[in-house]
């Protein structure tokens, strides 16, 4: 079992991973990657039923993770080095020409870890709607977890989704948002303000929880709460409520590290303010 210490480490080693990945290659969004990074690494570490020695894009027998925030491919690719899915070397390939690890997720190369391409806003959703319904059809009982973000809500593909999987009941459907209040452009209640989520997400037929995204303890019992409702007829929406950048004190709480790559000098900052506890790559 890993413990709630172990997690802690795993998700300072990520955030490493996602600063160091950002900075080599130039380019990259390490705000959201970063306020994402404590309750993916639960989801990875403890929570979701998966193996990476037997995975296939088809989800067989596993349960199934989709990033619909394409954008967050940083804090993707580390966890999928760190539970086993390629070595933890290839990170350093992060957005070179020709690299499996394309700033978005892709399946032309065959990364393993990765079942369908995302980044267009608004899609994942429907896509994990889809698995959804396929693990139903199978007899399987794994659930599908998916990964949207607040400003990604925006979209109004989400809510069509939403409405979908509401009606179809799709119990096995566990959705998260980072709600982490920015986006590219500004705060998001300045951009397009998505007023009570959690009030949204209930009248639109889900179970909704709102959590402490940076608890473990908090994440933890929010996974648990869900799981306990499978087999109700209603998706689950968990509200991770947020800190862009969190973890690095100069990127938090602000738009400006959506998508911006820090120098050699702010990285050497960042790092210094984050424990490597796995060992860089």
């Amino acid at each position: 079992m890993t413990s709630i210490a172990k997690l802690h480490e795993v998700a300072s080693q990520v955030r490493r991973d996602i600063v160091r990945m950002v900075n080599m290659a130039g380019s990259g969004h390490p705000g959201g990657s970063l306020s994402s990074t404590d309750f993916l690494t639960a989801l990875f570490f403890k929570e979701m039923n998966h193996n990476p020695k037997t995975w296939t894009r088809e989800g067989k027998g596993s349960d199934m993770f989709f990033l619909s925030a394409g954008h967050l491919s940083p804090v993707y690719y580390s966890l999928l080095a760190r539970t086993g899915y390629f070595p933890v070397k290839e990170l350093a390939e992060f957005r070179k020409i020709g690299s499996r690890l394309q700033g978005h997720p892709s399946v032309e190369r065959g990364l393993p870890g990765v079942h369908v391409a995302s980044g267009s806003l608004g899609q994942g959703l429907s896509v994990a709607c889809g698995a959804a319904i396929a693990k139903r059809l199978d007899n399987n009982k794994n659930n599908i977890y998916v990964l949207i973000g607040d400003g990604e809500s925006e979209e109004g593909q989400i809510w069509e989704a939403a409405l979908f999987a509401a009606q179809k009941k799709l119990d096995n459907l566990i959705a998260m948002t980072d709600w982490n209040g920015q986006q590219i452009d500004g705060p998001v209640c300045s951009i397009l303000n998505l007023g009570n989520l959690e009030s949204k997400w209930l009248s639109f037929g889900w179970d909704c929880l709102i959590v402490d995204g940076h608890n473990m303890e908090s994440v933890l019992d929010a996974f648990k709460w869900a799981k306990k409702l499978a087999g109700n007829g209603k998706p689950k929406m968990l509200l991770m409520k947020t800190n862009m950048g969190q973890g690095v004190d100069f990127m938090q709480g602000t738009h400006l590290w959506h998508g911006k790559a820090p120098s050699n000098e702010q990285t050497e900052k960042a790092l210094s303010q984050l424990q490597e506890t796995l060992g860089d790559f």
